[in-house]
């Protein structure tokens, strides 16, 4: 299934407890249908090994987010021309 949202497209949150933030998309899993966005589900990690508390934001499901902008500009299609002078005379 090809999705119409990529990495790096800004994405708004439709549902949950995040709902109205946006944020740009970080990682996506085509196969459960899960992305993670920046700012959105920040989760903390306890690492005992270092003891330090890692914050990282968690996978929130592809249904829940509608696209705002895309993360690659599209070009005009249309040249831009310039007119003579005499030929509008």
């Amino acid at each position: 299934m090809k999705l119409k949202i990529k990495k790096g497209d800004t994405v708004q949150v439709i549902a949950g407890s995040d709902k109205g933030r946006q944020g740009s998309v970080l990682y996506i899993d085509p196969v459960r249908l899960k992305i993670r966005v920046q700012g959105v589900r920040v989760q903390k990690k306890h690492d005992k090994k270092e003891g330090k508390i890692i914050e990282r934001e968690g996978l929130i499901d592809y249904s829940n987010v509608k696209l705002v902008k895309k993360a690659t500009a599209q070009k005009s299609k249309k040249k831009a021309t310039l007119k003579k002078a005499s030929a509008q005379k």
